[in-house]
This record gives C-alpha cells, structure tokens and sequence, in this order.
C-alpha cells in the first residue's frame, strides 16, 4: 500500500493495482489494529516498525517524513505452493532429474545454499529440501520469522524477538545459531542469512553439522562471494584469509532460483562448490545449468561422492538420467 488511494497486490509475481481505497484516517486506524497484538509501535522515534500479525503474515510500516505524504504498508502473506521437490517438478521449478539429485544431496547430508532475489521462491525451495531430510534426524530452525514448515518429528523452529518498548529484550538470529548448537542438532536449517550470523553459520557447517540456509543473490557465484564477505561483519578480527577457504570448505551445493518475466519461479542453476580456492576466489563447478531456456545437466560434478554411496545413492546414474540406482 503506497498511499490510502493505490492499494497494490502482488499475485502470480506480477504487482497489480486494486480498486481498495482507503481514507488517512482509516489506514492509521488500520496499522493500529494490525500493530496491537505484535506489542510494537511506530511514531517519529520510531518511523519503521517490523511485526508479525496472528496468522503468520509478515506487516512492515514506514510513515512520514521518512516516506513523501502517506504510510506505506507492506504484508507479506508467505503461501506455500509446494511441500515436496515433486510438486516443484510438476509446477515447472526443477526437472525431475534435478529434484533427484537434490533429494539425494539432503539425504547425503550435503550443505546447501539456496540463492536468489526477493519473491523468486528460495523459501519455498528449501521448505521442499527440508522435506527430504530423514524422518530419523533432530532439525533445528532459526528464522526472523516463522516460514518454515519441516514435516519432521523431531523439530525445534526458533524465531528471532526485536527489542520491546523500552529497547530490551532483542534476541537476534546470531544469537539462535549459537543456541541452536547446544540443542543436539543432526541437521540446521537458517532461513536466511543477512549480516554477522553468517559467520557462525560457517563454523557450525565446517565442524560436520549439515545444514541449509537462502541468501539473497543474483547467481551462484554471487552467493558464495556475499558468503565470503557477510562474515567480515562480525568483527575487525575476521578476514578473507579465514573466511574464503572456510566457505570453500563449508558449503557443498547452491541452488540458484530465478523468477521468469511471466511470473514463473524456476531453479536456474546447481553449482558444486568443490572444497579449492585460490587467490581470495572460490572454485565452482556447474552441476546443472540453464541453456536455451532449460534446465540441463552440467560438466560438473558434486563434492563428497562417498557420501552419495554411504547413503545408497550411485552419483553417475543420478546426474546421468536421475534415477536411484542403489
């Protein structure tokens, strides 16, 4: 909502205009009601405000003078389309063959980034790999806010708190990374990675715990770039000589998803981060790659191969025609 009279929504990725109009005083009285059960508030000290509304729904607020003349609103309804990597199949994100190396990945314990730009579909993709994680093992969840859905029985999701009226109380998603390694973790999952949790994100992959996470990026390579660098945020301490060959040694597999002009949400690449870096880079390798508009397989292959076999999986029979050949 920009202004009381232009009321957009976004529906199949495209933004439309409403026919909702409503009046200045009416839209205050709106964020009011919406804000009441969230314990926050928004006035000039304060002109942002970030809550969650009862049913999930994630409200941010920006009001004058920081915005021109109106209040802008922003909801945003977190819809899951798929629950498995099949029906991301028959949507058209993935090709089979795609989501059955992917499904072997998770199963295999492999670490997984899941990049992309904002409303491409990364949090529904990893709501889809988490639902391939073994029934067997104990998930742990750190998020802003609750969007993750693992269909798991032994899970812990954990959100982040802000600070209350009088600015105490922030618990922050550094501070659940950490907590979530004193939790007996088999498996963790980070919904998304912005600042200096990053870094203790690393540590907890680099010494053997699997886990998952989306990070906002334009391609793969992007992502491992911005991986490099987000840890540089936690202190003066931390440099690229600890932190390149650490993410190079930390993170298995990213999963780029883009979003077509259509509206269309589609994985756009799966590239293998082989564990080499050299010269502050990071090494890749395409394990599947877009060309003429398709998702097709690659040159590269995946790290860890003992893996794929440990878990029952013959690698070459997956990236060959996706099939389990166990």
């Amino acid at each position: 909502m920009n202004e009381p009279g232009r009321v957009f929504v976004a529906r199949r990725g495209r933004s439309e205009l409403t026919t909702t109009i409503l009046a200045p005083g009416e839209l205050a009285d709106l964020v009011e009601r919406m804000l009441r059960t969230s314990g926050r508030r928004i006035d000039m000290s304060t002109p942002f405000v970030d809550a969650t509304m009862p049913d999930g729904s994630r409200l941010h607020v920006v009001i004058p003078d920081i915005t021109r003349r109106h209040m802008a609103v922003n909801i945003r309804k977190f819809v899951l389309q798929a629950h498995s990597l099949d029906e991301l199949v028959a949507l058209g994100t993935l090709t089979p063959q795609a989501a059955r190396f992917l499904e072997a990945a998770v199963v295999s314990g492999l670490n997984v980034l899941v990049a992309g730009g904002t409303q491409a579909g990364k949090t529904t993709l990893l709501n889809c790999l988490c639902a391939a994680i073994p029934a067997r093992e104990r998930v742990i969840t750190c998020e802003e806010v609750f969007e993750l859905r693992v269909p798991l029985p032994d899970v812990v999701a954990m959100q982040t708190r802000q600070p209350n009226l009088e600015g105490a109380g922030e618990i922050p998603l550094r501070r659940l990374v950490k907590e979530a390694l004193r939790m007996r973790p088999s498996r963790i999952v980070v919904g998304e990675v912005r600042q200096e949790e990053c870094l203790d994100l690393l540590i907890a992959l680099n010494s053997g715990l699997p886990g998952m996470c989306t990070l906002h990026a334009n391609s793969a390579r992007e992502a491992i770039t911005k991986m490099c660098t987000l840890p540089l945020l936690a202190g003066e301490n931390i440099g690229h000589a600890f932190v390149v060959p650490t993410v190079a040694a930390s993170v298995d597999l990213v999963v780029h998803v883009g979003s077509d002009p259509d509206g269309r949400r589609r994985v756009r690449e799966v590239v293998a981060v082989p564990g080499r870096a050299e010269d502050g880079v990071v090494e890749l390798a395409d394990v599947f790659t877009t060309r003429d508009g398709r998702l097709v397989r690659g040159t590269g292959y995946p790290p860890h191969p003992e893996r794929f076999a440990a878990a029952g999986f013959d690698l070459p029979g997956l990236l060959d025609d996706g099939r389990w050949r166990t």
